[in-house]
């Protein structure tokens, strides 16, 4: 089964008949969504419902169950981004990016869960019509504290846990025992967690908050400390509604328990917007009182008081919890100085990252600015506004990440801004120009991108910067790669190359001039030229552990094999390039190399499942948003795979195996295209 919900971290205790009525109502409506305030439970209900439904998907969600947490998202400007890669659609195409999304899931039945729609309820509301209207076999479940106000919108609203019921109780037991069994021995114990559950509602983020702090003290403290405090706020005449009330009180009385230093990483923690680890959280919020060297252990306290959420390695905070430290982070009036080091540690771990493009830290690196995504995005926001030739630094920098990755349109949205806010020459603008124009070159924008190309040729040669005229010679020649021009290619590289010597493996924007380099020698038929090229760089590449060069080496030696009658060889390096592809989540470069495997088995004889292969391929070419692309000589081993596998089995079988690679997409479908023996067919 396709698709993607987010692992419970905790257990889940109680909620069986909001499970049962978010079960019907999946079952009878198109759009339903979870209401109710802010830590009431609204997330862990649909977390619980979507895993459900995915075990039981087919044959209603054939295409799988699939989740987006809109948390992250600070505006709606990447509202449609955040969705479309929650399903899996990596558009390469300068379509609308709504136009993409809703071609995408025209012909798919699945279930969508956009998590956390409150902040961005009116645009949540246009997308969701608009994929309703678009994809007939959709439906959609959100959580929000407010409704969409959609026609058809069925309202499933969540209130506290039942404080006469088992349920609070069973939920604050289970996080008090968790960390000390024995903390709740005795009838006074017992007494005074019933009152616990009845001063919090049954509120569950209050309950766990209550919860993490026994241990420290006893059941029977919390409960009277917690009870002066609701006394202390009502004679106070509090005026917030009664759950808000509630579960800010708590939260407040978490952080008056909270030492000084851990407040101070509490409100400084709120600048990161998605998931973080230690190292970031050393670098962006030490200081002053609080120390790198204590910044561990101080955030293990808040993770032990539920202030904090562990996932692995990495951490979080939960929005109401993240929302009231802001507060306190506005009141230290250190917003604007957070916002800066946060933004400086993303940028230098970009200059890191591209440092190491040509070493074995790549596919390491693409994993880790994938991890970090949402607050590059933040980043980038702060730089725009702030520092423009940083953003358009930053921006140059993530490039060959996020296309890889598939956040085109993002990079080209970034790019484009940033360039438009620092228009002063210099290396940061020529190489954001770089960027931009392989952005658009791969979107197959190449009148856009040919203009572009100028301007940063142009650029590159008045600054004088060598990586920069690099990177122009690479974008100018990759552009002729695409076009038809293989001779413009290589002209291009050589003499940027020739013009600054050094080795291949000098600097990342060299490296990629040599791999045009070896495509233009394929196209221009020199053959024996172009494979002893490939193979001593694919030599250097393996030794030195980079990915992202190899692979498109591989595809060249397919390729290469494949016009020397050679396709047991092309088969094998195919392979191998998808390897290397599906290791960093290239679903272009996938596309790419489907399409020469299934040419090279259908060379050898094995017609069904090239039919299967290239329909595998068809499913990748569509969450790319093209129709297969590629350089021009592709075209004709492509057509020439269909007409050889089709002589083979005949139209028919042709067809159905076709039909069936195309119906699948993701992990198992690449799993069994890259098997050597196609599987039993069922």
């Amino acid at each position: 089964m396709m698709g993607y919900i987010p692992e419970e971290t905790t257990s889940f205790e109680g909620r069986q008949e909001e499970l049962a009525r978010l079960d019907t109502a999946l079952a009878t409506h198109r759009l339903v969504t979870l209401t109710g305030a802010g830590g009431v439970g609204k997330t862990r209900i649909a977390q619980r419902s979507a895993a459900r439904t995915a075990q039981r998907a087919a044959p209603r969600f054939p295409d799988g169950v699939w989740w987006a947490d809109l948390s992250t998202l600070e505006n709606a400007e990447l509202l449609l981004a955040a969705v479309s890669d929650a399903v899996d659609l990596s558009d390469h195409s300068p379509r609308m990016p709504v136009e993409a999304l809703c071609e995408w899931l025209a012909d798919k039945r699945l279930l969508l869960v956009l998590d956390s729609c409150e902040h961005l309820v009116d645009e949540c509301a246009h997308l969701v019509g608009e994929l309703l209207t678009s994809a007939p076999g959709l439906t959609v479940l959100t959580t929000s504290r407010r409704p969409l106000n959609l026609a058809g919108e069925e309202l499933t609203e969540v209130g506290p846990l039942d404080v006469d019921g088992a349920d609070a109780l069973a939920l604050f037991t289970r996080r008090v025992t968790d960390s000390d069994p024995d903390a709740l021995a005795g009838p006074a114990a017992a007494r005074a967690a019933a009152e616990i559950c009845r001063r919090l509602e049954g509120i569950p983020l209050a309950l766990e908050l209550a919860a993490a702090q026994v241990g420290p003290s006893t059941v029977e403290d919390v409960s009277s400390r917690l009870g002066f405090r609701f006394d202390v706020l009502a004679r106070a005449d509090f005026v917030w509604p009664p759950r808000h009330r509630t579960l800010r009180t708590t939260i407040g009385w978490s952080h008056e328990l909270c030492a000084p230093v851990e407040r101070l990483l509490w409100a400084r923690l709120t600048v990161f917007r998605g998931s973080f680890d230690l190292a970031a959280a050393r670098a962006v919020t030490s200081g002053g009182p609080l120390a790198e060297h204590a910044v561990a252990a101080t955030l293990e306290r808040l993770v032990a008081q539920s202030v904090v959420r562990r996932d692995g390695h990495r951490y979080r905070m939960l929005d109401t919890i993240r929302e009231y430290g802001q507060e306190w982070l506005r009141e230290l009036g250190e917003e604007r100085a957070l916002a800066d080091r946060h933004a400086e540690h993303f940028l230098e771990l970009a200059r890191r990252a591209d440092a190491l493009w040509s070493s074995s830290e790549q596919a390491r690196c693409y994993r880790q600015i994938d991890d970090v995504h949402t607050d590059l995005r933040t980043a980038l926001d702060h730089l725009l506004a702030t520092e423009p030739a940083r953003a358009a630094e930053l921006a140059g920098l993530l490039c060959f990440f996020w296309t890889c990755c598939g956040h085109l349109k993002e990079a080209r949205g970034y790019l484009e801004r940033a360039l438009m806010a620092h228009d002063t020459q210099g290396p940061e603008r020529t190489r954001a120009l770089c960027a931009l124009g392989v952005t658009i070159t791969l979107q197959g924008d190449y009148p856009s991108a040919l203009q572009v190309s100028e301007l940063a040729t142009r650029a590159a040669a008045y600054d004088g910067d060598k990586e920069a005229q690099f990177a122009a010679a690479y974008l100018s020649g990759l552009l002729a790669l695409l076009t038809g021009r293989a001779e413009d290619a290589r002209d291009t590289v050589d003499a940027a190359l020739a013009a600054v010597p050094g080795w291949a493996f000098d600097s990342p924007s060299r490296l990629r001039c040599h791999l045009v380099a070896v495509f233009a020698l394929t196209g221009l038929g020199r053959l024996p030229e172009a494979r002893a090229r490939a193979r001593e760089l694919r030599q250097h590449c393996a030794q030195l552990g980079e990915v992202w060069t190899l692979s498109y080496l591989e595809y060249q030696l397919a390729l290469i094999a494949l016009f020397q009658s050679a396709p047991y060889e092309a088969a094998g390096h195919a392979r191998t390039m998808l390897e290397s592809k599906r290791l960093l989540g290239d679903a272009f470069g996938i596309a790419l190399g489907l399409d020469l495997l299934a040419a090279a088995l259908a060379a050898e004889g094995r017609g069904e499942q090239a039919a299967t292969v290239y329909g595998v391929g068809e499913s990748y070419w569509r969450s790319v948003g093209h129709p297969q692309r590629g350089t021009p000589e592709l075209r004709g081993v492509r057509e020439q795979c269909e007409a050889t596998a089709r002589a083979l089995v005949g139209d028919a079988a042709y067809d159905r195996a076709y039909r069936r690679g195309a119906a699948e997409y993701g992990r198992t479908a690449l799993a069994a295209a890259l098997a050597e023996e196609p599987p039993a067919q069922r």
